[in-house]
């Protein structure tokens, strides 16, 4: 159910990412496609796909800096454990990387914020944006 993601996935993933309510990108430009396509190969980025059916979510690590820069569920795929899955991956990515603490950010208030809560991760502050940024340790 989770795989690594290729480039033939990232028309999903964009649709995916421009399409779910609450937690949709503020500014969908902020990853581009040639940017995405940077994490398929240093990633990697995780997606999840029942056999035979679309693509449901995905998530990703940076290697870079230890952060889950995405984590998102389709519409309607709510509430079956996939963001968790997901976003489990992407953690254990960044524990292979060498990263002792994850951190990520999201919009105060939101779905995501008690997503992370419930999953033990800690608010640590805000954001320049004024997102919520937490921490998990690895």
């Amino acid at each position: 159910m989770i795989r690594a993601a290729t480039a033939a996935d990232l028309p999903r993933l964009f649709e995916i990412r421009d399409g779910v309510g609450d937690t949709r990108f503020t500014d969908p430009k902020a990853v581009t496609e040639m940017e995405a396509a940077w994490f398929l190969d240093n990633g990697p980025v995780w997606v999840w796909q029942e056999p035979d059916s679309a693509i449901a979510g995905f998530a990703a690590g940076d290697p870079r800096d230890g952060t889950v820069w995405a984590l998102f569920v389709a519409p309607g795929q709510d509430g079956k454990g996939i963001g968790r899955a997901l976003l489990n991956a992407a953690c254990d990515s960044l524990r292979q990387a060498g990263y002792a603490v994850a951190r990520l950010s999201t919009e105060p208030g939101s779905p995501a914020e008690r997503h992370f809560r419930a999953a033990g991760w800690s608010a640590i502050g805000h954001s320049e944006k004024g997102e919520l940024v937490f921490q998990k340790p690895l």
